[in-house]
């Protein structure tokens, strides 16, 4: 019965983190046709392929690591494949952050209206500025990845510790790891703040651009109000799932290192599974071209499935 429960829920996952991957490889597979036939990309595009590509290789090594606590526990006893799997986990996690965060800057510095001097100059230079906030948080990758192996690190101790009912080393692990896991949510301090202030300035600058148009008896419905909207729907999704994403891992990593139970870890994977996946069907309906792309796929599968129907009888 145990192991029946235990497959049915890794099925579930698998095909969750199945359909999150064929959206976000459509997302990329779209630019990538596009950027080959053009020979040249938009920066807004080139962030969307790159934090597809990231969500990818997550979601992939999320997948792994359900099956591989599901099915083949002892793996991690060696330490080796823990660290393989938190080494990949915190480059894909820390890619996808990041470039989710730089879209959010770049959606504000494309849309929004100000008229200070500072935002008027980091709107000249949108795609430096994208670029320096992207290539300035390479630098805490390296912090990131030291922090991720010092709590594989105590994990393995416990998880060692428990294998000997060592409980005593298990309890004065665990001071350590929660100041771990506190330095590490710190790393996700700064994108989360640069989304939110992306997502307060798109407000302010929707609220005026409003109130212009109402001064001047125009219609709310113009193209400048509608890509307010969209922009700050995707950041506001993306804030939204990013902080249930954050907590999930948070308590899974948490609950995981005190009494190791394989079904609390995997309801926290389901959660954060949601996040991964659903928000690419989100930038995929928010996106103009995404959608009608998509559109247009699903209405040539269900015109030749409609032949193959009569063929078929």
């Amino acid at each position: 019965m145990w192991t029946a429960a235990k497959a049915s829920f890794l099925v579930l996952i698998t095909g969750e983190i199945t359909l999150g991957m064929l959206g976000n490889g459509f997302i990329a597979l779209v630019h990538c046709r596009e950027w080959v036939k053009k020979g040249k990309i938009s920066a807004a595009d080139f962030i969307l392929t790159s934090l597809a590509a990231a969500r990818i290789l997550q979601l992939g090594v999320t997948l792994l690591d359900s099956f591989i606590v599901g099915l083949f526990p002892l793996m991690y006893g060696s330490g080796t494949a823990a660290r393989v799997v938190t080494l990949l986990w915190s480059l894909s996690n820390h890619l996808a952050t990041w470039a989710a965060t730089c879209l959010s800057v770049l959606y504000l510095l494309k849309i929004a209206t100000f008229s200070h001097f500072f935002f008027l100059w980091l709107k000249w230079r949108m795609n430096r500025v994208v670029l320096v906030i992207f290539l300035g948080s390479l630098s805490f990758l390296c912090a990131d990845a030291l922090l991720q192996d010092a709590l594989t690190e105590l994990w393995m101790l416990s998880y060692r510790g428990q294998e000997r009912n060592a409980t005593v080393c298990e309890d004065a692990n665990h001071p350590a790891y929660l100041r771990s896991l506190i330095l590490l949510s710190m790393t996700y301090v700064i994108p989360f703040l640069l989304s939110l202030i992306s997502l307060v300035l798109l407000f302010l600058s929707l609220v005026r651009h409003t109130r212009n148009l109402r001064r001047g008896c125009v219609g709310s419905r113009d193209p400048s109000t509608e890509a307010h909207k969209r922009a700050m729907t995707m950041v506001m999704t993306f804030l939204l799932f990013s902080v249930i994403y954050f907590f999930s891992i948070l308590l899974a990593s948490w609950d995981v290192f005190k009494i190791h139970r394989f079904w609390a870890k995997m309801c926290f994977v389901m959660f954060s599974s949601t996040f991964l996946s659903g928000h690419s069907f989100i930038i995929i309906f928010e996106n103009s071209k995404l959608r009608q792309v998509a559109s247009r796929l699903l209405w040539h599968l269900k015109f030749f499935g409609g032949i193959a129907k009569p063929l078929a009888s």
